[in-house]
């Protein structure tokens, strides 16, 4: 089994910066990729980034091309995503996965899941 723990969610202003941290215990050995997802109230879950576990493959949401920045350190077992020109729309629970055979954008290819981490943005 993989553990995910996210951290570094809370309130920040429009145009402001979060960075979030993804650790990983447990079985890591075989996790190709990790990414993150977001849900809003009322809207279902959906991709927001992911990275290969070598870094050297990423893949954004159109929403959040150029804003958001993935990020991983392997001597760590943690993914990071820098958010930064946050946006109201952008409030959200973020949720880090992790999986072994994975579709990047696709939800149901990730194995494992972290609780979600809080991110509002007020406007």
């Amino acid at each position: 089994q993989v553990q995910l723990v996210e951290s570094g969610g809370g309130l920040v202003q429009a145009g402001g910066s979060l960075r979030l941290s993804c650790a990983a215990s447990g079985r890591t050995f075989g996790i190709s990729a990790m990414g993150w997802f977001r849900q809003a109230p009322g809207k279902e879950r959906e991709f927001v980034a992911a990275i290969s576990r070598s870094g050297g493959y990423t893949y954004y949401a159109d929403s959040v091309k150029g804003r958001f920045t993935i990020s991983g350190d392997n001597a760590k077992n943690t993914v990071y995503l820098q958010m930064s020109s946050l946006k109201p729309e952008d409030t959200a629970v973020y949720y880090c996965a992790a999986g072994r055979v994975v579709t990047m954008g696709a939800m149901n290819t990730y194995d494992y899941w972290g609780q979600g981490t809080q991110v509002s943005v007020s406007s």
